[in-house]
């Protein structure tokens, strides 16, 4: 295991992000951890390998990532009308299947309340 020297990883990833998003990125380090533009916390042997890729010219994995949440989402399919309460708006019940509807996961509401 090799030592790593931070200035000088600190150095290349910073010249290597630079010259693929084209800005300075902010780090953060924090007992040995570095965050990067507020992204996820990683180790310096990581951010030597991020470097690497970079300069290589191959995006990191922290900007994969990245890259998926901003991936469109497929189209939802029509919902049926939700029932609205005596007082004109939504009942608690509704509301919640409604929320968790929306999200897109396989979310469900608690038992005994189908």
């Amino acid at each position: 295991m090799s030592k790593l020297d931070k200035e000088k990883v600190l150095a290349e990833y910073t010249e290597a992000y630079e010259k693929a998003h084209g800005k300075k990125p902010k780090i953060e380090a924090s007992n040995g951890w570095y965050s990067v533009d507020g992204g996820k916390n990683v180790r310096l042997a990581q951010l030597d390998e991020d470097a690497k890729a970079l300069a290589k010219g191959k995006p990191a994995k922290a900007e994969k990532a990245s890259d998926k949440k901003a991936a469109p989402k497929k189209a939802a399919a029509k919902k049926p009308a939700v029932k609205k309460s005596n007082s004109g708006g939504l009942t608690a019940k509704e509301l919640w299947k409604q929320k968790l509807e929306s999200k897109g996961t396989d979310c469900r509401l608690p038992r005994g309340s189908a």
